[in-house]
């Protein structure tokens, strides 16, 4: 056998335009916003579902009461967590964002092609290849 069909990675990176940078940022703003409104929405629920579940008698509550109050509080403080950490992670990539210079190169991400190895290849050649994209249009690809 001389040669075989392999998956490899590809980089898709993005030459930052002023139109790209604008999005990106618009997008991170609009995150930020949403995940407020739900931490919002949330103190709200929380304070609902905690009064509906109130001690019968709240001198006296029973263990299980006591561990459904608490089974509760601790549902809503990881989900107000897993938000706020959400929210501080957009923050930073925002203000990383703001900084970036236009003509910089951003990894997008990640894809898949097939290519065909045959004996005497590079492999270092072939496992590294990029594409970098600008306003949408491919304009090099790169290994």
């Amino acid at each position: 056998m001389d040669s075989i069909s392999l998956k490899v990675p590809v980089t898709i990176k993005a030459k930052l335009t002023e139109k790209l940078k604008t999005k990106i940022l618009t997008d991170l703003d609009e995150a930020i916003k949403r995940t407020e409104l739900e931490l919002q929405q949330m103190d709200i629920q929380e304070k609902r579902v905690l009064q509906e579940n109130q001690p019968a008698n709240p001198e006296q509550p029973t263990m299980e009461e006591v561990q459904r109050y608490q089974a509760i509080q601790a549902h809503f403080g990881e989900e107000r967590n897993k938000r706020l950490q959400f929210r501080e992670e957009s923050l930073a990539r925002k203000e990383e964002m703001e900084k970036m210079v236009i003509g910089a190169e951003i990894v997008q991400g990640t894809l898949e092609h097939q290519v065909e190895v045959h004996v005497g290849d590079d492999m270092r050649e072939i496992m590294n290849v990029e594409v970098l994209v600008e306003d949408d249009k491919v304009i090099a690809i790169r290994s």
